[in-house]
């Protein structure tokens, strides 16, 4: 049932191996960028994490980290869906300004320029797929569709302020899957992979 859930998704969204193998890589540098930066990253990039996240991956080995890392959708987020947010970034001239460069460190600005052409890259294909893959806003998708991969560069520097870990206020989240990795637990991982799955799902749905 779990397998059966994660490969609809896969197949709703269109994916190919590039685009998931992608994603886990990005994923799996994000795990590695909050295990080892946890607290000073968040204290200068304004990024934040769930309680005691840092110290969760840290003791991870690469390959568990890797095996955490593996799901069909981001573990990190930029806004995605805030379309007031991108709708200001994308449109208005003064969101380009060197001047705003974001006070986050070296590893972090790298990721999210990584991050932002990854999300550039599926948001240029019409369907779900930045909606299923990032959370993302249809009007924010379509957006991205209307830039240059030469923009993307300027837009990164104002942007690293708002990493943060997807489903930062799910505890329950992270930890069942901390652990899962931990133990090296297949089964597990897949049970929260389901979990995560419900999650981007609920996210899509409207307000009452």
């Amino acid at each position: 049932m779990q397998e059966a859930t994660v490969g609809g998704w896969a197949q709703e969204s269109h994916l190919s191996a590039e685009v998931l193998g992608s994603l886990r890589d990005l994923n799996h540098r994000f795990l590695d960028l909050a295990a080892s930066g946890g607290g000073e990253w968040s204290a200068a990039a304004g990024a934040w994490l769930p309680a005691g996240l840092a110290g969760q991956l840290a003791p991870l080995s690469a390959a568990q980290r890797d095996a955490a890392a593996g799901c069909p959708y981001a573990l990190f987020d930029l806004r995605f869906q805030d379309d007031g947010h991108w709708r200001r970034r994308l449109q208005e001239s003064r969101a380009w300004r060197v001047a705003d460069e974001s006070m986050a460190d070296g590893d972090a600005a790298s990721f999210v320029r990584l991050a932002l052409f990854y999300a550039w890259h599926v948001a240029s294909s019409t369907g779900l797929r930045a909606q299923l893959l990032l959370g993302m806003n249809g009007n924010t998708a379509a957006a991205f569709r209307r830039i240059t991969v030469n923009q993307l560069p300027a837009l990164a520097v104002t942007e690293a302020t708002h990493l943060t870990a997807r489903w930062s206020g799910c505890s329950a989240f992270w930890n069942a899957l901390t652990a899962a990795a931990a133990r090296a637990d297949a089964a597990a991982l897949r049970r929260v992979q389901l979990h995560g799955l419900q999650l981007a799902a609920a996210a899509r749905l409207p307000y009452p």
